[in-house]
């Protein structure tokens, strides 16, 4: 079977748990080379006793390897900072890039939400991971109730799995995050939380969301989300609701006040969600890292053939 080259920028938990992803059960995909800039990084020696071509001079020594001219999608888990100079590059030379940082440039993608529609797309955003596990509830609110007022969700992750990459991008996270709860959550106004938790032992990715909508049946709101639930299950099967659904009424004569919208009422929905890890590099309860690498695979494993089945057409 035909399979596309892509590479990986940074060789840190999330490059390189994505790089044992591909080789392990990608479908349209196969490794052209793995990019750091620690020299003694693990995912570095990882991929090159993998056989995967290396370099630990970044954007730069990748665009150098003489594999790079058959690369056809690039994935950057690097910062959003960098990944503003690094699309630039790639984009120059035609390069297809599926963003892992909250840079943003592309559009926010979520697979069970939009993933097809940005097939074509030059660049594509994975939101966050907590945007990954949280939004498509939201979503799922949003498309079995009339008016999705507000939308909040709170990320609460290990802090082992929380590497220098990720802790350079908070602030981003927090802004990445809120907006795409709007964006791709439907609500009105959304805001994003995240909690490095230090407990030993580790514990896995919780999350929880709160939505404010109206025009809309309990039920209808529980069976939308656990079809959601379902859907996100069949790329991260460790994803999970914690318990059942919880609702609460906020009557007119006790609304609450949300900034930018003011004084609303309506019916409060409470999900609990839990991520686990697959561990294919990364411990079980690095389940946001684990979420993101699922679904950037996804993404690029979609138009990889896609754009195969073109060529063949």
């Amino acid at each position: 079977m035909a399979k596309i080259k892509c590479a990986i920028i940074g060789s840190g938990n999330i490059g390189t748990d994505l790089m044992i992803k591909i080789m392990r059960t990608a479908r349209h995909l196969e490794m052209g080379a793995m990019v750091g800039i620690d020299p003694a990084s693990d995912g570095l020696a990882r991929a090159a006793r993998l056989k995967v071509p290396v370099t630990h001079e970044g954007i730069d020594g990748l665009l150098r390897l003489p594999e790079y001219r058959d690369i056809g999608v690039v994935f950057d888990a690097t910062s959003a900072k960098a990944h503003i100079h690094n699309n630039a590059l790639l984009q120059r030379d035609g390069k297809k890039v599926i963003d892992l940082t909250p840079a943003a440039i592309g559009p926010f993608t979520i697979p069970v939400i939009n993933g097809d529609a940005n097939l074509d797309e030059p660049n594509v955003n994975m939101v966050t991971c907590g945007g990954q596990a949280t939004i498509p509830m939201v979503h799922a609110v949003k498309r079995a109730t009339k008016r999705l007022i507000y939308g909040e969700i709170v990320a609460s992750i290990s802090s082992k799995s929380a590497g220098p990459g990720t802790r350079a991008n908070i602030d981003e996270f927090t802004e990445t995050t809120s907006k795409a709860i709007e964006i791709l959550g439907g609500a009105e106004r959304g805001k994003a939380i995240i909690i490095l938790n230090p407990a030993e032992p580790p514990l896995i990715m919780r999350d929880t969301v709160f939505t404010l909508s109206q025009g809309g049946d309990k039920a209808e709101i529980e069976d939308s989300i656990e079809q959601m639930a379902e859907a996100v299950r069949q790329y991260v099967p460790g994803y999970r609701l914690k318990q059942k659904v919880q609702f609460e009424h906020i009557g007119d004569n006790a609304p609450v006040r949300i900034p930018g919208i003011g004084l609303a009422s309506g019916l409060k929905t409470t999900i609990l969600l839990e991520v686990e890890g697959a561990a294919h590099y990364l411990p079980a309860y690095a389940g946001n890292l684990d979420i993101m690498t699922s679904a950037a695979l996804v993404s690029a494993d979609r138009w990889a053939a896609l754009k195969l089945a073109r060529e063949t057409a």
